[in-house]
C-alpha cells in the first residue's frame, strides 16, 4: 500500500469516526459552528409563518403572542446576518429550545391553534437541542471570563471589559440588542446545575433584578419567574458560604410564595446558622473562579486575547519587516505576495491578500454541507471537547480547481511539497458562539498520536489562511512568544512546528482566541517532515 493510498484511508476512517460522533449528538452542536447557527434561522422563519397564520385567526386573544412575535420579526428583519453577535446567537438557540415550545403549548387547545402545533411539530426536529442551549450559555461565561466582560454590560447588550474602575468598550454593535430576566436565569442555571456558582451568581443576580423590575408582567415564552431566581440564587450563596445573602434572599422569596414549606424550612437553618456564627453575617465570601487542570497558561492566554491581537510596539522592532515575496519562484514573480514578519522567534509569517474574497467564498461553501464537530487528539482517539468549540471539513484537491490552485500557490511561496502524503487535505474550521481553541500544539507531542498514521512524520509547518473577518476577537496567540495576530481577511499565517533537529518548537503553542463577535472561517494546510528533506534540509543543531 503506497503512501497516498495508506493517507487517504486513514482520513476516509477518521471521517467515519467523526461521521459516527456527528450522528450521535447532530442536534445538540447546533452551537459550535455559526453556520449552523445561521440554519437555525430558516426552521424560526417557518415558525413565525405559521404563528402568523395564526395570529388572523383569533385575532381577540393574542396581544401577549403578538408581542413575541413582533420582537422576533424584528430580528429577523433587522440584519441578515444577526448570529455574529453572541448574545442574538444565545437568544436565538433559547427561543427554538425554549421560548417557542412555551409559547406553543400554553395556549388553548382550538382549530387554528391545533395548526400551529401541527406546523411546530412538523419542524420541531430541526431545532437545536438542549445541548445547544448549555453550549450556548457556556460561551458566554467563556466570552465573560476571558475578555472580563461585565454581566451587567451583556444583559444590557453592550460589550464592555470591567478592570477595577475602568470599563473600555470592546465592541459597540449597531442595535443594542438586551437580554431578558428569562434569558439571564438560563445561563445562570447552566451554571448553578454545574455547580460552577463563580459564574451562576452573577447572571442569577441579574435575573433577580430584571425580573424584580418586571414583577407582575405575564411573558408567555417565559419559563422562569422572580421566584425561581431568587430560589437558586440563594441556594448558590448559601453554597459559597454567604448565608447573610442567602437568608435575605429566602426570605423576598416567601413574600411572593409564603406557603412554600421548603424555603420556610431553609430560613429556619440560615438563622440558626448565623445565630451559632454571628461573624459569618459580616463575612463576604470570596468566589474562586473554576480551575482549568489542562490549562497552566490560562492568565497569559487571556491577556494576549484581551489585546484582540494589537501590537502597539510592533513596528519599533528593526528585525521585524514587510516586503514583497516570490520565494524565487516563476509562478510568483508577475504577482508577488505581500509579506509581513510577526516575530522571529518563533518564526511566525502573516501573508497578505492571498487569496480572494472569490476563493475563500468558494472555499467556505465547499466545506459547508461536510463541516461536523472538530474533534483532538485523546490518546489514540479523536475526541469532541469542550476546549475547542468549531466543526471542520477536509477538502481534497480533487474536489474543485480552486483547491489545486491554492496548493500550488502555498508550494510555491514556501518551497515545501504539499501533496499528499507529505501534507493533510485542506481542513476548513467554522467557529461556533464564543468558538475558540484553547493552547495547544499543531505537532505531536507523543509518539502514540494519530498523526504518525501517515507515515510521513510529524507536522513540520503550519499554513493557516483566514477566509473570513471578524468584528471582535478572534486573534491567534501565541502563548510563549508573547504575541497575538488578529484575524486578517484573506491573509495566511505560516510558521515553523519543527526545528531542522526534527524537535518541536515549544515557542509556538497557540491558541485560537474566543469569537467575541463575527463568524470565523480559516483554512489549515498542515505539512509534513517527510518529502522536505532536500527542501528544509535538517540539522544537528538544536538552535535552528
Amino acid at each position: 500500500m503506497g503512501p497516498a493510498v495508506r493517507l487517504a484511508t486513514l482520513l476516509a476512517v477518521l471521517a467515519l469516526q467523526a461521521g459516527d460522533l456527528a450522528g450521535v449528538a447532530a442536534r445538540g452542536d447546533t452551537f459550535s459552528a455559526l453556520t449552523s447557527v445561521a440554519r437555525a434561522l430558516a426552521p424560526e422563519r417557518r415558525l413565525l409563518g405559521l404563528l402568523r397564520r395564526y395570529l388572523r385567526g383569533e385575532e381577540a386573544r393574542l396581544r401577549d403572542l403578538t408581542r413575541f412575535y413582533d420582537k422576533v420579526l424584528s430580528l429577523h428583519e433587522d440584519s441578515a446576518t444577526p448570529v455574529s453577535n453572541p448574545l442574538l446567537a444565545f437568544t436565538l438557540i433559547k427561543r427554538l429550545q425554549s421560548d417557542w415550545k412555551n409559547v406553543v403549548h400554553s395556549l388553548e387547545a382550538s382549530e387554528n391553534i391545533r395548526a400551529l402545533k401541527d406546523g411546530y411539530e412538523k419542524v420541531e426536529q430541526d431545532l437545536p437541542a438542549f445541548e445547544d442551549l448549555e453550549g450556548a450559555a457556556r460561551a458566554l461565561m467563556r466570552l465573560q471570563d476571558v475578555y472580563m466582560l461585565s454581566v451587567k454590560g451583556l444583559a444590557r447588550g453592550v460589550f464592555q471589559r470591567v478592570t477595577g474602575c475602568a470599563v473600555t468598550d470592546l465592541y459597540s454593535p449597531r442595535r443594542l440588542f438586551s437580554l431578558t430576566g428569562d434569558d439571564c436565569f438560563q445561563v445562570g442555571k447552566v451554571a448553578y446545575d454545574m455547580g460552577d456558582y463563580y459564574h451562576a451568581i452573577p447572571w442569577l443576580e441579574e435575573a433577580v433584578s430584571l425580573f424584580r423590575g418586571s414583577y407582575g408582567e405575564w411573558k408567555t415564552e417565559d419559563e422562569a419567574s422572580l421566584e425561581d431566581a431568587l430560589d437558586h440564587l440563594a441556594f448558590a450563596y448559601f453554597q459559597v458560604g454567604n448565608i447573610s445573602c442567602a437568608l435575605s434572599l429566602s426570605r423576598e422569596f416567601l413574600l411572593y410564595s409564603p406557603d412554600n414549606k421548603r424555603m420556610a424550612r431553609n430560613v429556619l437553618k440560615y438563622e440558626k446558622l448565623l445565630a451559632e456564627s454571628p461573624n459569618q453575617a459580616a463575612a463576604e465570601a470570596v468566589i474562586q473562579r473554576p480551575n482549568v487542570p489542562h490549562l497552566q497558561t490560562r492568565d497569559t492566554y487571556e491577556e494576549l486575547c484581551q489585546t484582540l491581537g494589537s501590537q502597539p510596539t510592533h513596528y519599533q522592532i528593526p528585525s521585524l519587516y514587510c516586503s514583497y515575496e516570490t520565494s524565487s519562484s516563476p509562478y510568483l514573480l508577475l504577482q508577488p505576495v505581500r509579506k509581513e514578519v510577526i516575530h522571529l522567534e518563533p518564526y511566525v509569517v502573516l501573508y497578505h491578500d492571498f487569496v480572494s474574497d472569490t476563493e475563500a467564498q468558494k472555499i467556505r461553501g465547499l466545506a459547508e454541507p461536510w463541516l461536523q464537530r472538530s474533534v483532538v487528539a485523546s490518546g489514540e482517539k479523536q475526541l469532541p471537547v469542550e476546549y475547542r468549540i468549531s466543526k471542520s471539513a477536509w477538502l481534497k484537491d480533487t474536489v474543485d480547481p480552486v483547491l489545486v490552485t491554492l496548493d500550488h500557490r502555498i508550494a510555491s511561496l514556501t518551497g515545501l511539497d504539499v501533496q499528499p502524503p507529505y501534507a493533510e487535505y485542506l481542513q476548513v474550521v467554522n467557529y461556533g458562539i464564543g468558538g475558540h481553541y484553547e493552547p495547544h500544539f499543531d505537532h505531536a507531542t507523543s509518539p502514540t498520536s494519530p498523526l504518525y498514521r501517515m507515515n510521513s512524520g510529524n507536522r513540520v509547518a503550519t499554513f493557516m489562511i483566514y477566509l473570513s473577518s471578524v468584528e471582535a476577537g478572534g486573534a491567534t496567540a501565541f502563548i510563549y512568544g508573547n504575541f497575538s495576530v488578529p484575524v486578517v481577511k484573506n491573509a495566511a499565517l505560516f510558521w515553523w512546528n519543527l526545528h531542522r533537529s526534527g524537535e518541536g518548537d515549544g515557542d509556538t503553542l497557540h491558541a485560537g482566541c474566543p469569537v467575541l463577535v463575527g463568524d470565523k472561517w480559516v483554512a489549515n494546510k498542515w505539512i509534513h517532515e517527510y518529502g522536505q528533506e532536500f527542501r528544509r534540509p535538517c540539522s544537528s543543531s538544536p538552535e535552528d
